[in-house]
């Protein structure tokens, strides 16, 4: 549980960059980065390293 958070940012990170430069799907796209990034400030906020 602890690595949850990050893999998902990760995750979705990566999916955002691959359909940024290969799809341009449109904003399901950004809203995924939007989530990666609110999951990796949750993990910063507890206080547990990236």
């Amino acid at each position: 549980m602890q690595n949850l958070l990050y893999t998902i940012a990760v995750v979705l990170v990566i999916l955002w960059f691959f359909g940024f430069l290969v799809y341009n799907v449109g904003s399901i796209i950004h809203i995924l980065l939007v989530i990666a990034v609110i999951a990796i400030l949750l993990r910063i906020i507890k206080g547990k390293e990236i």
